[in-house]
């Protein structure tokens, strides 16, 4: 049996990394996601690749 592979974030699995994350942190990525009219899984999917 084999994963199948995603290339993007579920919402589910955005909610999971942002509990983890600081309250400031998960603060600004929820509002960057606001104003750039974005999922916030796309916008933590983007910053996860700068790091």
């Amino acid at each position: 049996m084999q994963a199948k592979l995603q290339e993007q974030l579920s919402p589910a699995d955005a909610e999971v990394i942002l509990r983890h994350l600081p309250e400031r942190i998960r603060s600004a990525l929820v509002a960057r996601a606001a104003d750039i009219e974005y999922p916030i899984e796309a916008v933590v999917e983007m910053r996860s690749q700068v790091f």
